[in-house]
């Protein structure tokens, strides 16, 4: 998968975010305590020890999500390297334009299942589950796996159409599919964000749908395969 283009790395990120959360919930724990002491002496020392707790689990939930969060990211880097791996190992390396033309349809069918089947189960399926909303229980999770997997599908699609240029059938199937392919490059950050709009998930369903559809035209089928949680650790 691409790296990133911004100069500090994601999980340096995610590793300064995880302190932050730690700092701000302990600060907020001893604020909310003093207040308790205040409270106590008036009476009120139960329900400051409420806000207490309560307090502690809200900063303890944003912690396991941006740890988990960072866990992810770090497995992110083995996308690239299992994908191509698993396209390469569906057949053997071809000699003949006979076999050239059937491994490129061989290749295009794994990449652009691969980047179906990650593109409906980490952002599709959520979308329609409401976890990209604000206030969703594990939004901030959802959103680094969907935007993760919106830069892998849009290598894995640049990548299958890059296999379709070795099949004279497939490769007129899938040109005019080349642009729509190239406006998802931004995807993967903006759902990451949070800001991905309809529109935008849209045009990612409609590409998709389209190569699928040049795939079938052309002898070269592609079925939906979501990456294996071998490939993402890159076991």
């Amino acid at each position: 998968m691409s790296k990133p283009s911004e100069s500090i790395p994601t999980s340096t990120r995610f590793r300064r975010a995880v302190t932050a959360l730690l700092v701000s919930g302990a600060l907020l724990a001893g604020a909310t305590a003093c207040g308790g002491g205040s409270a106590s002496g008036s009476g009120g020392g139960e329900p400051a020890r409420s806000d207490i707790a309560m307090s502690v689990a809200a900063q303890q939930e944003a912690v396991d999500e941006a740890l988990a969060a960072q866990a992810l990211t770090a497995q992110a880097a083995a996308w690239q390297e299992t994908a191509d791996e698993a396209a390469a190992a569906a057949t053997p390396a071809p000699t003949t334009s006979a076999e050239k033309q059937k491994f490129a349809k061989t290749r295009f069918v794994a990449n652009a299942g691969l980047a179906a089947g990650a593109t409906y189960q980490w952002i599709i399926k959520p979308y329609r589950a409401g976890k990209f909303k604000k206030g969703a229980k594990g939004r901030t999770f959802a959103l680094v796996k969907a935007g993760l997997a919106g830069a892998f599908a849009y290598n894995r699609l640049k990548a299958a159409a890059d296999n379709a240029k070795g099949d004279p059938l497939l490769s007129k199937a899938v040109a005019p599919l080349t642009a729509g392919i190239e406006s998802l490059k931004g995807l993967g950050s903006k759902l990451r964000k949070g800001d991905a709009s309809d529109a935008d998930l849209n045009s990612l369903q409609d590409v998709i749908t389209g190569v699928k559809s040049a795939g079938a035209g052309a002898g070269a089928t592609v079925t939906d395969k979501v990456p294996s949680l071998s490939q993402l650790s890159g076991g």
